[in-house]
This record gives structure tokens, C-alpha cells and sequence, in this order.
């Protein structure tokens, strides 16, 4: 189902005019228009669903298929030395438009592109309780 007001998903149905790059029945992948490096490309369902969360699990299936399907294609075409695919769900994580989507984000060996991290100093304790949490959540 589309949601009307959702700017991904007019770009994904052909509401509004954009740089497809790759079209079936469940999804359309554009050109990112602020990318990260060169060839920067998105994953779009045709279908609205916020977040992973809302996801069945079908269609979490198919975009990762894709998502394999297209980084070969990529690196073959954009001779990239690398390739994130990255998913953010909610703002604290940075989604910032609220329509499932996946990130291909080609890497090339001399860029100064990359997506780093801090790692988090947690004490032992904080690392053994999310531990237990987790290990109970997911039996």
C-alpha cells in the first residue's frame, strides 16, 4: 500500500520523475540525490512500510536478495573497491525519511568516504547485561 503523503514512495511508483536505475514488481532503486560517493544508489519498496519493523518478512528477504544482485552489478560497472549496504531505522539511528530503504553505497580504495564509528567503552557488566537481555529476547 502507498502512503500519499511519503516522498519515497511517489519516487518509487513514478509519482515523481528521478534516475531509476533498476525496476521489478516489489521495488524501484534510484540514485541517491545526495550521495555519498559515486554511484550512491537506494533500495526503495514500492510498498510503504516506515522501518524495518514494519517490514514482512518476504519483502525484508527480496531487498536483500536485490541488494546482492546489485552490489556485483555496481562493482562491476563502477570498478568500486568496495561496497556498504547500509539500513537505518529511526531518527536516533539516523533515518531521516520514514520509508524503508537500503543504501548501496560503492567504496573506492582512495576516497576519504568512509562510514566509521566510535566504539563504545562499555564496562563488563554493561556488556554481560545487554548480553542476558539479548539472549532472552531472541530465544
Amino acid at each position: 500500500m502507498k502512503d500519499n503523503n511519503c516522498i519515497f514512495c511517489k519516487l518509487a511508483n513514478g509519482d515523481i520523475p528521478t534516475n531509476v536505475i533498476y525496476e521489478d514488481e516489489m521495488f524501484t532503486v534510484i540514485m541517491d540525490a545526495a550521495p555519498a560517493s559515486k554511484g550512491h544508489a537506494l533500495i526503495l519498496p514500492k510498498d510503504h512500510y516506515a522501518n524495518i519493523y514494519e517490514l514482512p518478512e518476504e519483502t525484508a528477504a527480496a531487498a536483500l536478495v536485490l541488494a546482492k544482485k546489485l552490489a556485483a552489478k555496481m562493482t562491476d560497472a563502477l570498478k568500486c573497491d568496495g561496497l556498504n549496504v547500509v539500513q537505518n531505522n529511526g531518527e536516533a539511528a539516523g533515518q531521516t525519511v520514514f520509508h524503508f530503504h537500503m543504501h548501496l553505497i560503492p567504496r573506492y580504495q582512495d576516497g576519504d568516504d568512509f562510514i566509521t564509528w566510535n566504539h563504545a567503552e562499555l564496562t563488563d557488566e554493561e556488556k554481560t547485561a545487554a548480553y542476558e537481555k539479548l539472549k532472552n529476547a531472541c530465544k
